[in-house]
This record gives structure tokens, sequence and C-alpha cells, in this order.
């Protein structure tokens, strides 16, 4: 009996100085593969290296590999940054990458928020909704049309009308370069989920040819007219003068043939002449 306790405590003592060998050894290889490895690190690292940063954390913060350039060190983080998800093991904490299309994930298989074009459903990052969903473009996430809470309304415009006359400062000439609009209606506004409305009015350059503006043309038009008007007016008082000339001319020569037709009258004698003295001599 005592024998066998012997061969017991031998056995025991040679197994921990296996231990103890093999824990020498692996401090030898690391030693070997950092140099430059310390235990006084900062920034939530327990073991870091010069070259490479941190080797190991502290308990409860996560290990992740940053790129700069060219290189990658290691660096301690209370939580993993967008794109990658955190995973514990009983001797580190680890984040890992998310798929290509994920922004943000619970694991690798499972998203919780997907990349710009992409709607999440189901865990997944999908280019279009399945059939029987349909895409929120506010949440980025396939919702079910059944659902009248996630029914959308989408915006709907009517057809552009024509194109304005070409104008500037309101006036449609005495110009050569101006604008032009045309505008349309919304037909049906949106609700909360769906598309906003478009623009309802758009304008562009215009060029016309160079014209006088119709007001010049009427002023034009109306001195015109006046100038008619006053020349009508005149040769009408002319006429008019003309035809009193004639008429007091008629009258007067109407009066002459009447006295040469009328015999002229004897005049009386005076009184000087009835007192003049009769000669007697003869």
């Amino acid at each position: 009996m005592q024998l066998r306790l012997i061969s017991w405590f031998f056995i025991a003592l040679n197994f921990m100085e296996y231990i103890g060998s093999q824990h020498a050894s692996r401090v030898r290889r690391q030693g070997r593969m950092h140099p430059n490895v310390s235990q006084g690190c900062q920034g939530g690292c327990a073991t870091c290296s010069d070259y490479n940063g941190c080797l190991s954390c502290k308990p409860r913060l996560f290990f992740v590999l940053e790129r700069i350039g060219m290189k990658q060190i290691g660096v301690c983080l209370s939580s993993c940054p967008s794109g990658y998800y955190g995973t514990r093991y009983p001797d580190i904490n680890k984040c890992a990458k998310c798929k290509a299309d994920c922004d943000t994930c619970f694991t690798r298989n499972f998203c919780t928020k997907c990349k710009s074009g992409f709607y999440l459903y189901s865990g997944k990052c999908l280019e279009k909704c399945p059939d029987g969903l349909e895409a929120n473009n506010h949440t980025m996430e396939c919702t079910s049309i059944a659902c009248p809470m996630f029914v959308a309304v989408h915006c709907e415009a009517s057809e552009w009308s024509p194109w304005s006359p070409c104008t500037k400062k309101g006036k449609t000439c005495g110009f050569k370069r101006g604008n032009e609009v045309r505008v349309r209606e919304i037909v049906q506004h949106p609700s909360a989920r769906g598309n906003p409305c478009p623009a309802t009015s758009e304008s562009r350059k215009c060029m016309v040819q160079r014209k006088r503006c119709q007001k010049e043309g009427k002023g034009k038009k109306n001195r015109e007219e006046k100038r008619k008007k006053s020349n009508k007016d005149e040769s009408k008082e002319s006429r008019q003068e003309s035809k009193g000339r004639a008429a007091r001319r008629q009258n007067r020569e109407q009066r002459e043939n009447n006295n040469k037709t009328q015999p002229k009258k004897r005049k009386a004698p005076s009184k000087e002449q009835d007192l003049a003295p009769v000669d007697t001599a003869h």
C-alpha cells in the first residue's frame, strides 16, 4: 500500500513538471514571435506589441483587427463597431465581420440593418422584396401589404402642361433670351409611408426673335390715326369754308343781277332848286 502511494506521488510530481515545462516553452515561443510584448499596455489591452498593437484584451472587452494602410493592428473595444458582431469565448472575446450587404448584424447569418440599396427581411438583406411584401423606403424593410398600418400610398402627378410663351420680367417682347415654364398638378397625395411628390413646375431658358413691343406699335398707330383725323378735320373745315365763300359770292352776284334788271327811280328836286331865281332875260 505504501509503495502504491509513493508511486502515485512520483507520477503526480512528473505531471506537474511536464505542465510547467509546456508553459515555459509556450512563453518562450510567444517571446520569439513578439519580442516587444509588454504587460503595461493602455487602451484596454492586456498584452500588446509596439508593431501589432493589442495582442489580448482585458475581461469583457472585444478584440478586433483594424487596418491602417497595409498594416493591421489589434484594438480592444467595449462593443464591436458597425459592420461587426461580437462573439464571446472562454479565453477571448472577438469581433467578426458581417456579410458584405449588411450594415449591422447579430450573427453572421442574421442582419439587423442593411446597407443602402438593400431591404431587410427576416435577418437577410434583399435587393427586391418577395411577392406579397412591399418595400418601405423609409425603414428599408419589407413589410406586409395586408396590414393597413403598413400600406403606402404613393404620390401621383398629372402630365406636364405645354410650355408657356417665352417671357422676361413679365414681357413677351423687347428681349432675346428669356424663360418658359410648364406645370403639373398633384392627382394623389402620398401617405406617411408613401413616396414624396415630385416638383410641380419646371423652367428653362428660351430664345425669341427680338421684336418691338405692342405698346410702342399701338402708340405709333394712335399717332397715325390722330394725324389722319386732324387732316380729315382740316379738309372738312376747308371744304365748308370753300362752300361758304362760294355761297357768299353767289349771293353777291345775284344781288348785282337784281339791281341791273330794276329801273332807276327819278330823284325829287331839292328845296334849293325850287327857291332859285328865274332868269327872265329871255
